[in-house]
């Protein structure tokens, strides 16, 4: 009974650390901060971010928390567009932080672009630089999809504990949970490998990678032994 009230004691205090911060009145605005963050409804939180862009209420917050409120929702190109289209609307001020998201969010859609190509390595290089920008549960749970890509589970569990232990900023978003969740699941049904078989496919994929190499080099060199290079080279001397 007690755990019950200390852990009630604790939702109202996190309730009313969130409405602290959702502005004061009924401007477009503080309409679109309700709806992010007491109501978890980021569909509508957007629309009404973009009604506080239009009635030119508090605009420099308003493009940067639709911003950011669009990539959680995986809409990161559209949160691009919007701040190349009306980041001319804000401050000088805000520049600088609209610029830090822009990379952000091109960061993102990068290392979702070489997980499509499965491009792991690439992925993996990107994902870690950006959390390093500005870390999120969001890109972390991309990074631990990258690492179960690339077969290394303890670290993608590890990665994705931090989520759900609501290490990172937005960990509190139910899909981003979720997610994590299934991430980890997919974790556990992986088979056990023991170090020789990581040993074997570690040579293995060298071997692929040199025979990539040696198949891109081929139409510039002769099929023929150096051998039989050196003896047409001698055999073209005789003739002249």
């Amino acid at each position: 009974m007690e755990a019950e009230k200390r852990r009630g004691g604790g939702e109202k205090e996190d309730m009313s650390h969130v409405i602290h911060k959702v502005p004061a009145g009924d401007s477009p605005y503080g309409r679109a901060k309700h709806l992010q963050l007491v109501e978890k409804d980021p569909e509508m939180a957007i629309v009404w971010f973009w009604k506080a862009i239009n009635a030119g209420d508090r605009v420099d917050s308003a493009l940067k928390d639709m911003a950011v409120v669009m990539k959680q929702q995986d809409r990161a190109e559209e949160a691009v567009e919007a701040i190349k289209s009306f980041r001319h609307l804000c401050s000088k001020q805000a520049q600088v932080s609209l610029d830090n998201l822009l990379i952000d969010l091109y960061k993102g859609n990068l290392g979702w672009a070489y997980m499509q190509q499965n491009n792991y390595d690439a992925a993996e290089v990107v994902y870690r630089k950006a959390q390093m920008i500005e870390p999120d549960a969001n890109k972390a749970c991309n990074l631990g999809l990258c690492l179960i890509k690339k077969g290394r589970f303890d670290e993608a569990r590890a990665v994705l504990e931090e989520v759900l232990h609501r290490r990172y900023p937005s960990s509190d978003d139910g899909k981003i949970i979720s997610r994590a969740e299934q991430l980890v699941r997919e974790i556990e049904l992986q088979p056990a490998v023991s170090p020789l078989e990581v040993g074997l496919s570690i040579k293995e994929e060298i071997m692929e990678r040199l025979d990539l190499v040696m198949n891109e080099w081929a139409p510039f060199r002769s099929k023929r032994l150096p051998i039989f290079e050196e003896i047409s080279t001698w055999r073209d001397h005789i003739a002249c």
